[in-house]
């Protein structure tokens, strides 16, 4: 399989990117935000579930990083941004319109409560595969709410 790259510049492309990013682990320190460039990164391990419908016994991980341009602000709750060690795992992408503009927040939910808030001038995201993949046994599962 090749490498995954997307591109969301509406909400309906970020939901394609949080359907692939979903459950995917990082490291705080992973967390990245220049300011000066409008810039936001993050590093993860995502869970390949576009293969995991195939898959039996075994699944897949592979290193990701995903990007947001046009931020002007960003926002944590739920976790200390100082424990750079510590594993947090992605449950959803989602965005949310400020009036009828292309501004709005994009909010990185968190398991356990936690989420990451980008204020944005408008979508535009990246996301693409950086590293190699490796195989897991282990396979995210979620309660019914």
């Amino acid at each position: 399989m090749t490498d995954l790259k997307l591109l969301a510049l509406d909400a309906d492309d970020l939901a394609i990117i949080s359907a692939h990013m979903q459950d995917a682990v990082f490291k705080v320190g992973d967390l990245s935000f220049s300011a000066r460039s409008g810039l936001f990164s993050l590093a993860a391990n995502r869970f390949v579930w576009e293969k995991a419908a195939r898959a039996t016994k075994s699944f897949e991980r592979r290193r990701a990083a995903l990007s947001f341009k046009r931020v002007e602000a960003v926002r944590s709750i739920g976790f200390d941004r100082g424990k750079a060690e510590e594993v947090m795992s992605l449950l959803a992408i989602r965005y949310v319109p400020k009036d009828d503009g292309p501004d709005g927040v994009v909010e990185l939910v968190l398991a356990g409560g936690g989420m990451v808030a980008l204020e944005v001038e408008c979508i535009e995201a990246q996301l693409a595969d950086i590293g190699g993949a490796w195989e897991t046994t282990a396979r995210p599962e979620h309660e019914a709410g």
